[in-house]
């Protein structure tokens, strides 16, 4: 794993966006709601986040990205293992729950699902009920601005019932 310099910080362009205009603009990208979850010698943790694409299909790689001030970003950045489990529709309590919308530890997320260890062995917590559960090594990170980009390389693929899946655009969930 390696961290590399932030290239946002270099950009002679920084001060030319508002920050909350900026917020607004990404509001309206539609995007899928996916739960990341670690384990490991750092412990248990996961979050919700909307950042999840794939980078290369040979060897498959993908990234999420996390912010730096989430107890998730170290715990992950020490465990060097994530699943990513891409919530289905219905599941928006689930959704809040790991978004820390609701008033309990890390740990007692996991308690308003059920999960399973990885399939691949890294023991990243899957959801049961998730469309698809993507089991990842962490093989690089970069920190740019507020968060950490970790590609993850897929060691394991757990596919769920096609349902309708989660989305989050506008500020809020939809389903498609």
């Amino acid at each position: 794993m390696a961290g590399s310099r932030d290239p946002i910080s270099n950009s002679p362009h920084l001060d030319r966006v508002d920050l909350d205009h900026f917020r607004e603009a990404m509001s309206r990208l539609g995007a899928s709601v996916s739960i990341v979850t670690t384990d490991g010698k750092m412990g248990r943790c996961g979050l919700t986040v909307t950042s999840v694409t794939s980078v290369s299909d040979d060897p498959p790689i993908l990234l999420t990205c996390i912010n730096h001030q989430s107890r998730t970003c170290d715990v992950l950045s020490g465990n060097g293992v994530f699943a990513v489990n891409v919530l289905a529709a219905g599941t928006e309590k689930l959704s809040d729950v790991f978004a820390g919308r609701h008033d309990c530890t890390y740990e007692d997320r996991f308690d308003h699902a059920e999960w399973h260890d990885a399939s691949a062995g890294t023991g990243a917590p899957v959801l049961k009920d998730a469309r698809v559960a993507l089991d990842c090594d962490v093989v690089d990170w970069i920190d740019s601005g507020t968060h950490r980009v970790f590609f993850g390389q897929v060691v394991g693929i757990r596919l769920g019932q096609p349902t309708p899946a989660l989305l989050y655009v506008d500020r809020d969930y939809r389903e498609i």
